[in-house]
């Protein structure tokens, strides 16, 4: 029997390795040839501490001068001290992925399906030509994709929890003009070939312990679309989820209907929309995103993930900072157009 850790590093680098039955942290990453930082290898010096972000655990010795009690509760761990024991945990090292000679993979893959889902944005949906060549993330991260006939890559956050019979889907903002606006618009095709880079990105959905705020700007809504399907999936999430959803006219909404089978599929999630710059027939929220947050339910304790254009995140940090809200976790992704 094995499980499944997900080591992620400073740089957003990400690498899935098996953990048998019984084995350290340290000896299952080395033996998938990432070579975590280490020196003692007793519990004593502290090099290979990490955060433990999700899964059970059980750690043998800490010795005082390597990790302080606050660290400890807080979920650092020592990986040559650490056994995995629940199905997939992911741990979190702050050094860069080079220093352990760890590099991320290219997959091949084929275009299956375009579909635009509003004015402003579109699904592109690839499938892997070797699904056996496993390709797993996190959901929240994302890929750089390699733009059909041409050398550009650009970089899109998995809209789906995890590979589905081999396939993936990205939702993907449609520019007046860019290199992968223009191929998609003009010349895609099910069965043009594309490469993709992954998994990349330090935004990711942590084990769920607290009510979560998410936040999402235009096609930021990607990320989202990942976490809330890996919890559908679970079963398990009894913590209440409130997503606010914003975007800069009506026509750029999408995957509405995602987002409604959601509000059936999990115990207590709720979302809303806001639209900065509505036509006159627009009957919804107007405004910015912010507009949304419900301070009774920031009062207590929670988790906040923020993705999309840079001024929404810094306006809601700004939001949260301003207010007396419950004290909380920040984590976000800035979308920048190329």
């Amino acid at each position: 029997m094995h499980n499944t850790a997900a080591i992620v590093f400073r740089d957003g680098t990400t690498r899935f390795v098996k953990v048998d039955d019984n084995e350290l942290l340290m000896d299952a990453a080395q033996r998938h040839g990432v070579n975590l930082p280490v020196d003692c290898r007793e519990g004593v010096c502290g090099t290979c501490r990490c955060l433990r972000e999700a899964g059970e655990v059980d750690v043998e010795y800490i010795d005082e001068e390597a990790l302080t009690e606050e660290e400890i509760a807080e979920g650092h761990v020592l990986a040559c001290q650490t056994r995995l024991r629940s199905a997939h945990g992911s741990f979190y090292f702050d050094v860069d992925s080079g220093v352990c000679s760890v590099a991320t993979e290219v997959h091949d893959a084929t275009v299956s399906a375009v579909e635009p889902v509003s004015d402003a944005a579109a699904i592109l949906e690839i499938t892997l030509d070797d699904p056996a060549q496993a390709l797993q993330f996190l959901p929240g991260q994302y890929a750089r994709l390699e733009i059909p006939g041409t050398d550009a890559w650009r970089a899109y956050s998995f809209a789906t929890s995890s590979v589905k019979e081999g396939r993936l889907r990205f939702l993907i903002r449609l520019l007046p003009s860019g290199v992968m606006s223009d191929y998609l618009r003009e010349r895609a095709r099910p069965g043009d070939a594309i490469s993709l880079e992954a998994p990349l990105g330090a935004f990711y959905l942590r084990e769920v312990q607290s009510p979560l705020l998410m936040v999402a700007g235009g096609t930021g809504l990607s990320a989202f679309l990942g976490m809330l399907e890996q919890l559908e999936e679970a079963g398990d999430c009894s913590q209440p989820i409130r997503l606010c959803y914003g975007v800069t006219q009506e026509a750029d909404l999408s995957e509405l209907d995602r987002l409604d089978r959601f509000t059936e599929t999990l115990p207590d999630f709720a979302y809303e929309t806001v639209v900065m710059n509505p036509s006159e027939a627009w009957q919804g929220r107007k405004g910015v995103v912010c507009d949304l947050f419900d301070l009774d339910f920031l009062a207590r304790p929670f988790d906040a993930y923020l993705c999309g254009p840079p001024p929404m995140i810094e306006a809601s940090k700004q939001w949260l900072e301003a207010r007396e809200v419950g004290e909380h976790r920040l984590f976000f992704e800035k979308f920048v157009s190329s």
